[in-house]
């Protein structure tokens, strides 16, 4: 047996003969009272007494000294004596080895007689060190080795048919092991598959026999994990699985009655979509939150994010509105910024801290909206969905964020339902730039002619296939009800598109000439420089006007080809002095002079809004500083940073919100249109 006689005693090696004697008696007085026979406990005794004997011989001592220093180890017992032997060995904290010895000699051929004391005293000695062995496994957190120490003493007792309270004791510490287990099992590098999916299967199970996530079929006892220690458990369990064993764990513990799972294989679903550029899961997640039946959830702002994630804009608005959460109303309809801002800047935040944590295989640093409208498979997807909103989206390339004009697809609230007229009406209106740049301004270098002539053959192409595709599903309906046949249609369908084409090109061709003519008619050096100088004079005297009315306070039409730092700021002071008036309740004559048509509608808009409330909002603004990006004769953009206050309040003056912000970053796009600059587009991040 691998012992010695100092730790069979439980002395030290330096010991001298008077500690050897008083811990022989205190061993012999400390009898195991677990119900062995007395039979066993004699010859235990007579083993503690033999050791005594040779560790109080000076001579006997040295010699047994001397051959465990030239690497003699463990003790002979005879077989009448090694149930005794290994309870010491147990005795001594060697339970594993006890344990496996004692398991060893139950089994034949050395097994002993059929309801003998050698029998019941090696199966006892089995339960208890089996139950050591696994607690010290347990201590040194090697959960999975406890278990499977306490499946084979478990086994070991069925087998034999004794001591059915120790089995069902060690049954209940199997049971409680079980959540450390799984976490040891998963935990695990994913090189160790066999353990991975082991860990899965215990995990599948564990779940289901407690009734689901929320413990349905708990009773209380106190070998269970309780649920509080069960949700902190399962929280600390799920970084170690991935999206895709995570969706499907929830779906089959959800098919099996657990709300709260059916809950998460959403979320599941929307993280696998998201980080996987798959908007079907995401579209199945919604399908799945529409499913639940949670009384008191408020599954309005998560719907919102989805359907923004689907381009649904109109319908993410609507969510939103819908929300019971009055907070998060309040915050929606007071965010400094366009209500897509506001969207993209709670499903931002939705995404990072509730959605994609909680997966091995799924690292969270930022969330790029940017980069999800962008992917290709989303934008498949998008034209796919037969919805008004999804397409504004698709076409501007989610402006809001990349930084070009969204206005344009929140103030066109009455379109046309023929869906031809609403393509080209989005056409013009997207191209207004481009068409006055047209109009009022030849190109002077080639290479501005070249990049505009594409412009204008890639809105062409769009337009076409906005004007084709009707046409083709028209075909399937006539069709259907006229009984022509469908490849009839198609042909005349494509003839027609076909002459549009054709139109199309000739306008085309008609415009480079025009572009070629006006460049053959640009002025002479010697014309240029007189006109130079009659148009610096000029705007010379502009200027000094301008300066005269700005220090009384007015605002005039910006129409410096160039205009300075300084003159951009004042507009758009200008901007937010006539906004923070309207929404104040009160007029200004300021912004039809700055911005562009569709954000004078907005903001109107938002006052009539707050009027039909009974409210008004008092904004406000200092711009801290202003830095040109870009500028060119006909755009510039500007990224600004504004110190911002507000208050949201009622008629009466009762205060309703406040926000603070010491430091927004506002981005502004300005265009020039006939000579004028304007605001076009901006938009906010905190």
């Amino acid at each position: 047996m691998p012992i010695d006689h100092f730790r069979l005693l439980g002395v030290s090696p330096t010991s001298d003969t008077e500690e050897v004697l008083r811990f022989f008696q205190l061993r012999l007085d400390r009898t195991p009272d677990n119900g062995f026979t007395p039979e066993v406990i004699a010859q235990r005794s007579e083993l503690l007494r033999r050791s005594a004997d040779l560790l109080c011989d000076k001579k006997l001592r040295e010699q047994y000294e001397t051959a465990l220093t030239a690497g003699a180890s463990g003790l002979e017992f005879s077989s009448n004596r090694e149930v005794a032997g290994l309870i010491l060995l147990w005795e001594a904290k060697n339970s594993a080895e006890a344990f496996n010895l004692a398991r060893k000699a139950l089994q034949p051929p050395q097994a002993p007689a059929l309801g003998s004391g050698r029998e019941s005293d090696l199966a006892l000695l089995a339960a208890l060190a089996c139950k050591d062995a696994a607690f010290y496994e347990q201590e040194q957190r090697r959960y999975s080795s406890a278990a499977e120490i306490l499946e084979e003493g478990i086994h070991l007792l069925q087998r034999m048919g004794k001591l059915q309270d120790r089995r069902q004791n060690l049954e209940k510490e199997l049971e409680a092991l079980l959540p450390y287990r799984i976490l040891d099992l998963l935990s695990r590098d994913l090189s160790d598959q066999k353990s991975h999916q082991d860990g899965l299967n215990l995990l599948d199970g564990f779940v289901l026999n407690r009734g689901g996530l929320e413990g349905r079929k708990l009773t209380n006892s106190s070998f269970e994990f309780n649920q509080a220690d069960f949700e902190i458990f399962f929280q600390q369990i799920r970084k170690f699985l991935t999206v895709q064993e995570q969706v499907d764990l929830f779906s089959h513990w959800y098919k099996n009655g657990s709300s709260d799972a059916g809950f998460l294989y959403a979320l599941s679903l929307v993280a696998s979509g998201f980080y996987r550029r798959k908007p079907e899961a995401i579209q199945k997640a919604r399908k799945q939150i529409n499913k639940l039946n949670s009384q008191g959830f408020d599954a309005m702002p998560l719907l919102g994010s989805i359907d923004l994630l689907l381009a649904n804009v109109q319908q993410a608005e609507a969510c939103f509105s819908n929300s019971t959460d009055q907070n998060l109303k309040e915050w929606f309809d007071s965010y400094p910024g366009e209500k897509l801002a506001a969207l993209c800047d709670y499903a931002t935040n939705w995404l990072k801290t509730d959605v994609l944590p909680g997966f091995r295989d799924i690292e969270v640093e930022s969330v790029d909206l940017e980069a999800w409208f962008a992917d290709r498979d989303v934008q498949d997807y998008v034209e796919k969905v037969e919805r008004r909103s999804a397409r504004g989206i698709a076409k501007a390339g989610f402006s809001l964020i990349s930084g070009l004009s969204s206005e344009n697809y929140q103030s066109q609230e009455s379109l046309s339902s023929d869906e031809e007229e609403r393509n080209i009406s989005s056409f013009d209106e997207d191209d207004d730039l481009a068409k006055t740049y047209l109009e009022n301004e030849f190109v002077e270098d080639e290479d501005d002619q070249n990049d505009l002539l594409d412009l204008l053959v890639e809105r062409f192409q769009g337009l076409i296939v906005n004007v084709s595709n009707p046409l083709l599903r028209l075909s399937e309906k006539a069709s259907n009800k006229l009984g022509i046949s469908r490849n009839s249609l198609l042909i005349g369908s494509f003839v027609f598109v076909g002459l549009f084409l054709s139109g199309g090109v000739i306008g085309y061709l008609s415009i480079k000439s025009q572009l070629e003519e006006k460049i053959a008619a640009k002025p002479s050096l010697v014309q240029e420089k007189e006109l130079d100088e009659k148009g610096k004079s000029f705007n010379s005297e502009k200027n000094k006007i301008s300066s005269k009315l700005e220090k009384k306070g007015e605002y005039i039409p910006l129409n410096i080809e160039t205009p300075s730092k300084k003159q951009i700021q004042n507009l758009i002071e200008a901007w937010l002095r006539g906004k923070a008036e309207i929404l104040s309740g009160g007029e200004s004559g300021v912004l039809n002079q700055v911005a562009t048509n569709s954000l004078v509608k907005i903001v109107n808009n938002q006052r009539i809004k707050d009027k039909q409330k009974g409210e008004k909002q008092v904004i406000s603004t200092n711009i801290e500083s202003l830095d040109i990006q870009s500028q060119t004769n006909k755009r510039i953009e500007v990224d600004v940073k504004i110190l911002y206050k507000d208050q949201r309040m009622k008629e009466s003056g009762e205060v309703l919100s406040e926000t603070n912000i010491p430091a927004l970053r506002v981005k502004y796009i300005l265009g020039r249109n006939k000579q004028q600059w304007k605001l076009v587009n901006f938009s906010s991040r905190r």
